[in-house]
C-alpha cells in the first residue's frame, strides 16, 4: 500500500490545531502548502476530512475516524524515533550487564542502585551466568558488559577488561560442628580430609580451587557441589561442610560461621569488567564502568 506519511503528517496538524494557519507554523511550510495538502488527501481517500468555514475549520465524520487512528500513528513514531535519539544518552535507553548471582548479590547491588538513583530513565538489565557464561553473552552482544571473576580462561580473547578490585577466597565453617579449626592454622592435606562444600565444575571458583589442590599435590574430592554460593554458605552454617567461597560473601559480623587459618596463604583472585571491542559503549554502559573503576 503506497502511504504517503507527509499527507497524513499535514493532516495530523490541521486536526490537532483545527487550523490552517497553525499547522502551517508548526509545520514551517505555506498555508496554501497545507491546503494543497489536504486537498490531495482528500481526493485519494474520496471523503471530505474537514468542514471548512471562514470562521473555523471542523473535522467530518470520516475525519474524526481518521484522526483517531493517525494521532496514536503519529506518537508511536515520534515516540521510537525519540527512543532512538536516546538509547545511547542518559536519557534513556539501556544498560545491559552480565554478572553471576554472586557478583550481583554481594558486589553489585549498591553501584546498580546508585546508577538507577543519579539516572532512572536508563532501564538496567542484568543477565545472570557463570564467570564463563557471561563471556558467551559477551561475544554474541546480548550484554553491554560483563563484571566476572580472573583468572577465566574464556576472557583470552576479550582485549578490554579493567580491573576494578582484588578479593580474598575463603573456607569457612560452623563454629559448632568444626571447634577443633578455630584456633589453628592446617594444611592443605590436613583441610582435604574434612568434607569440602564447593561450586560445581565450569565455575571459575571451582577451577581455582581444583588447581590449588593440584598444586599442592593432593587430590580434591568434594562432599557438596552447587550452583549457588548461598546454598554452600547455608550449608556450612548447618555443619554440612566446610565452604570455599569468596571473602566478599561473607559478612563479619556473621556469628554462624568463622574462616579458617590456613598455612600457606591463598593467590589473590580479581573481580573484573570486560566489553567488547566491535561495539561501542553506550553513555550509560561506560558510566556504569566508570563507577565500578573507582572500587579502589
Amino acid at each position: 500500500m503506497d502511504i504517503n506519511f507527509e499527507l497524513y503528517k499535514v493532516f495530523y496538524y490541521v486536526a490537532k490545531t483545527l487550523s490552517f494557519s497553525e499547522a502551517s507554523k508548526e509545520l514551517f511550510i505555506s498555508q496554501s502548502a497545507v491546503s494543497q495538502s489536504i486537498k490531495t488527501l482528500e481526493k485519494r481517500l474520496n471523503q471530505p476530512l474537514f468542514i471548512r468555514s471562514t470562521k473555523k475549520v471542523q473535522l467530518t465524520k470520516e475525519g474524526l475516524l481518521l484522526f483517531k487512528h493517525i494521532e496514536p500513528a503519529v506518537n508511536l513514531i515520534a515516540k521510537g524515533e525519540n527512543q532512538i535519539l536516546e538509547a545511547h544518552t542518559l536519557k534513556g535507553g539501556q544498560l545491559r550487564i552480565g554478572a553471576s548471582d554472586t557478583i550481583c548479590r554481594y558486589f553489585l547491588v549498591p553501584f546498580l542502585n546508585a546508577f538507577h538513583q543519579s539516572y532512572p530513565n536508563v532501564h538496567i538489565k542484568v543477565t545472570n551466568g557463570t564467570s564463563m557464561q557471561c563471556v558467551d553473552l559477551l561475544e554474541h552482544n546480548q550484554v553491554d558488559l560483563i563484571v566476572t571473576n580472573s583468572p577465566n580462561p574464556k576472557l583470552n580473547n576479550i582485549r578490554n577488561v579493567k580491573h576494578i578490585c582484588s578479593f580474598s577466597d575463603v573456607f569457612v565453617a560452623s563454629p559448632s560442628a568444626f571447634s577443633d579449626l578455630m584456633e589453628q592454622e592446617i594444611s592443605f592435606a590436613q583441610l582435604a580430609g574434612y568434607p569440602i562444600l564447593m561450586l560445581e565444575q565450569h565455575a571459575t571458583t571451582s577451577e581455582f580451587l581444583h588447581q590449588l589442590f593440584q598444586q599442592n599435590q593432593i587430590d580434591l574430592v568434594p562432599a557438596v557441589e552447587l550452583s549457588s554460593n548461598d546454598l554452600l554458605i547455608d550449608l556450612a552454617k548447618i555443619g554440612l561442610g566446610i565452604a570455599f567461597v569468596p571473602n566478599y560473601c561473607i559478612q563479619e559480623e556473621d556469628s554462624d560461621l568463622f574462616i579458617i587459618h590456613l598455612e600457606k596463604e591463598l593467590p589473590k583472585r580479581e573481580l573484573i569488567a570486560a566489553y567488547s571491542d566491535q561495539f561501542p559503549l553506550s553513555d550509560a554502559a561506560e558510566k556504569f564502568l566508570n563507577s565500578l573503576l573507582l572500587t579502589e
